[in-house]
């Protein structure tokens, strides 16, 4: 699932569930394991990248005894939707990625309810960060969303895997 806070991932990615997938949506590990108590806090988000590898290698693990896998984490950045589908692809599998775009306000609208409806599944967001998170989200283009095309890893890293374990630290040790 590919998109900004509020685009629709995750109750996509419920409906790609209820079909038999396996859902993997780190906010809701994020909140189980950081608590509520820490909500109107900063985000965790240097624990993120951490919780996200190790979701990562639990989804590779699935994919491996061939069970479909939905990850609900944004993917902001093209490498990392590279990475993914290299890593799936390793493994005998097929990625797809699945872009939800949505409009600012409608996002802004989106978190305003789901703050006021069910805060206890989510974190504060601010209306001042969506356009910060909108300049650094990286738009797939039409190669990436007809899974035709997965680029060579950036210079320095023999495969994606080896990038996918600078940026998801928890991979490292994983079986690539």
């Amino acid at each position: 699932m590919v998109g900004l806070p509020a685009s629709g991932k995750t109750v996509r990615a419920r409906e790609l569930a209820a079909r038999g997938a396996l859902r993997l949506t780190a906010d809701d590990w994020a909140l189980s394991l950081f608590g509520q108590e820490d909500r109107h806090q900063e985000r965790p988000d240097g624990k993120r990248w951490l919780l996200e590898g190790r979701l990562v290698a639990l989804a590779i693990d699935a994919l491996r005894l061939g069970v479909s896998v939905v990850l609900d984490f944004g993917f902001w950045s093209r490498d990392e939707r590279s990475a993914l589908c290299w890593m799936a692809g390793s493994v005998g599998a097929s990625c797809e990625i699945m872009y939800l775009p949505v409009e600012r306000d409608v996002q802004w609208s989106r978190i305003q309810h789901r703050w006021k409806h069910t805060p206890e599944q989510t974190f504060p967001m601010a209306e001042a960060e969506l356009d910060p998170w909108r300049e650094a989200f990286e738009v797939p283009d039409a190669d990436e969303l007809s899974g035709s095309f997965v680029p060579s890893p950036p210079p320095g890293d023999e495969s994606w895997f080896d990038w996918a374990q600078r940026f998801w630290p928890s991979l490292r040790g994983v079986g690539g």
